[in-house]
């Protein structure tokens, strides 16, 4: 039975309370101890099951990790991710547990604590008080002598109003004490609860968990099983195979196999020689894919194209050097010499190579013969008669029309399929694989079927045309002595004439490269006259006497070709400039490029020519305008219009990273279009008007925004 304080022996005082008392005392003092035991013990724990909560957490991270190894195998990917969900689950309740718990024996415990001790300890401090004080009244009070009857009668109140104040502290005191005591029986048994039914909740929770997981492992179970037969089988068969592979090829020589699935005709090993001086042999992996020759120096590194086009390429024996095996790969640029392990690996990989290059032929061949009917209208106006069908694709159709563009510019062959976009000329096939050879630099080569061309292109193609370059380049045939090749010449005397007619420039007239200042200065400036007023054929001729696209005129603060064609206003002289390595940001002394100058002179279309070619739309000049700003002060509407969209194009894909690159973006893509187309075919549509600086009328080019802002919103 539970001892409490009487409050008729607190009333006496009697040494029966104050034992009892001095016990409770004690009571309370041992009860509060354990409690900070209790409540420190709980700390720990709690402070461990949150490390244990951690460092569960980072194994689930790393079994994650680990499992997406096996992402490629949906039923390991399958039951790790159910696992881990599982034990995700787990954490969770544990978190839950450990802060229930800290909550039941912690914070309760700690009420109990703060509620009641700090106000009986006070209590009790006034009680002790009080009384020393009644101690000291009786003293005092039976000290007084009989005699003096005043200071006796002083005394007895004094003791009087002590010992009532002494009793009602004392009263107090017994209560705060009893109720405590009461009181911690409630909390401690309520905290020990609240810490079990944590304890129950988190193992049910875990028992409904794995129960809702039963069947997850039971279908797991048996995909194990069927793995693991599975695994069994598939080592068998590999080592089957294995011993297959070891009895078959026991004599150690090398294999060349092919693998037609991936588009490669032949691979294996070979020896190349080096290129340099040292002419030291190394042995790498070689491929034949997509009629180019490919080869890897260690499986480390990127494969390396050789030869990017065999049908330019010859290949022979090479019986010339000491080791055995070896054949050689020519073609106009460079020659490379291999060696194979045998005889019969030689034999192979050069019967390969050629009919690698057949094959490339009849493939050509047979794409020009299996043409759709069915082909896009024609530009440029060119359509059909009505009644007759096409027979040819419109870009073919268009160029064959050009000034002796129906025959190769260099031998003569009927019917040209290819071109040189820079040099404005149609050429055979066997040409074309020379002009390549010559590098981009001469000569950049198109296709006529099988390309995409941009309408200025095209136009450059009918405008020069072969007549019109073979009066450059061969004027001086004659002179020379030099007789043109026909489409029946052989290969070396075709490339040598194509080399001499472009490279070396050896029959245009006034001779090759002009190798003074002065004829340097004098092909420039005729080239920059020859830019302003948009004439084409004294372009090409000066380009063809060695000017430079980008030669700076210091008589016009700097200006290039490029700059002068802006003024003048000619799209076709920017095109073929920029087509033949004209620099599109070039700027002059006052700090103005191409673009400067077209936004100034209102030139629309070259202001879209000169953006899809890469001009910086931000570049400033000496008084701080950029292009845009120039086209707001001089009122050009449609190319303000336009670079509002090219620069919001830009800054959409430089800070959402989704448009990739310029034209990604389908409406600026066609709004491009239909500038360039309209700048090709219909060029006074985008001078007819201009607008106010209140913005009152718009030009065509607005229009063609307005309208496709319009279709792309739909």
């Amino acid at each position: 039975m539970d001892s409490f304080l009487d409050f008729e022996e607190c009333i006496k005082d009697s040494p029966t309370f104050r034992q009892t008392l001095g016990h409770c005392e004690s009571d309370v003092t041992e009860l509060e101890s354990r409690v900070e035991k209790v409540m420190k013990l709980c700390g720990k724990m709690v402070e461990s099951g949150q490390a244990y909560n951690t460092a569960n957490q980072l194994f689930l991270s790393g079994l994650a990790e680990f499992s997406s190894y096996h992402k490629q195998d949906s039923i390991v990917m399958n039951c790790m991710s159910q696992f881990s969900q599982g034990l995700q689950e787990m954490i969770n309740f544990h978190t839950m547990l450990f802060d229930q718990t800290q909550r039941a024996i912690t914070q309760q415990l700690t009420n109990l604590l703060t509620q009641f001790l700090p106000q009986l300890r006070e209590t009790r401090k006034e009680f002790v008080r009080i009384g020393d004080d009644l101690e000291t009244a009786a003293m005092k009070n039976a000290q007084i002598s009989r005699h003096k009857a005043s200071d006796a009668e002083r005394s007895s109140h004094i003791l009087l109003a002590t010992r009532k104040c002494y009793q009602h502290f004392a009263l107090d005191y017994c209560l705060q004490m009893n109720n405590f005591m009461v009181q911690q029986k409630v909390d401690i048994l309520n905290s020990v609860f609240s810490y079990f039914h944590a304890q129950y909740t988190f193992f049910h929770q875990g028992f409904d968990l794995l129960r809702d997981l039963e069947p997850a492992m039971k279908s797991m179970a048996s995909q194990l099983a069927q793995i693991s037969i599975e695994c069994t089988a598939k080592r068998k068969d590999l080592e089957n195979t294995h011993l297959l592979v070891q009895q078959r090829d026991a004599s150690g020589e090398p294999i060349v196999s092919t693998c037609p699935d991936r588009g490669e005709t032949i691979q294996g090993y070979l020896f190349k020689r080096s290129r340099r001086k040292n002419k030291t042999w190394k042995r790498c992996w070689f491929s034949i894919k997509d009629n180019q020759l490919i080869y890897r120096k260690t499986h480390k590194e990127e494969p390396l194209v050789l030869f990017d086009d065999l049908r330019l390429c010859a290949v022979k024996s090479l019986d010339s050097v000491d080791r055995r095996f070896c054949f050689e790969l020519v073609s106009v640029q460079k020659c490379c010499a291999l060696q194979a392990d045998s005889e019969e690996l030689k034999q192979a990989w050069i019967s390969a190579v050629q009919g690698s290059i057949d094959l490339a032929y009849r493939e050509k061949v047979e794409s020009h013969q299996l043409q759709p009917k069915h082909i896009p209208q024609p530009i440029n106006n060119l359509d059909p008669q009505p009644g007759q069908a096409p027979v040819r694709p419109a870009v073919l159709g268009v160029a064959l029309q050009g000034p002796g563009n129906q025959r190769c510019c260099d031998c003569g062959e009927e019917q040209p399929r290819w071109a040189s976009i820079n040099l404005g000329i149609t050429m055979c096939i066997e040409c074309s694989g020379i002009h390549r050879s010559l590098g981009v630099h001469v000569s950049k080569v198109r296709s006529l079927t099988l390309d995409s061309w941009d309408p200025e292109q095209l136009k450059l193609l009918c405008a020069l045309g072969n007549d019109v370059i073979n009066g450059i380049y061969e004027a001086r045939c004659l002179e020379e002595d030099r007789v043109k090749p026909s489409s029946d010449s052989p290969r070396p005397e075709r490339e040598t004439w194509i080399k001499e007619k472009y490279v070396e420039r050896r029959f245009v007239k006034g001779g090759s490269f002009p190798e003074t200042q002065m004829g340097k200065e004098d092909a420039g400036r005729q080239l920059y006259q020859a830019a302003s007023q948009g004439n084409l054929v004294s372009m090409a001729a000066a380009l063809a006497q060695g000017a430079e696209a980008n030669w700076s005129y210091s008589e016009e603060q700097g200006r290039t070709p490029l700059i002068a064609s802006a003024i003048g206003g000619s799209l076709l002289a920017c095109e073929y400039l920029l087509l033949n390595g004209a620099n599109v940001n070039h700027r002059d002394q006052r700090g103005q490029g191409a673009l400067h100058v077209a936004a100034t002179w209102g030139h629309t279309g070259q202001v879209c020519l000169l953006l899809k070619r890469g001009a910086n739309q931000y570049a400033a000049d000496e008084t701080g305008q950029d292009p845009l700003a120039i086209a707001i002060e001089t009122a050009h509407a449609d190319i303000v219009t336009l670079l509002r969209m090219a620069r919001m194009n830009e800054e959409m894909r430089d800070s959402e990273g989704f448009f990739g690159s310029m034209g990604d973006d389908e409406t600026f893509q066609d709004i491009f279009r239909d500038f360039s187309d309209m700048a090709s075919h219909d060029p006074e549509r985008l001078t007819r008007r201009q607008f106010s600086r209140n913005g009152d009328e718009e030009g065509e080019g607005s229009q063609i925004l307005n309208d496709q802002h319009n279709e792309n919103s739909t």
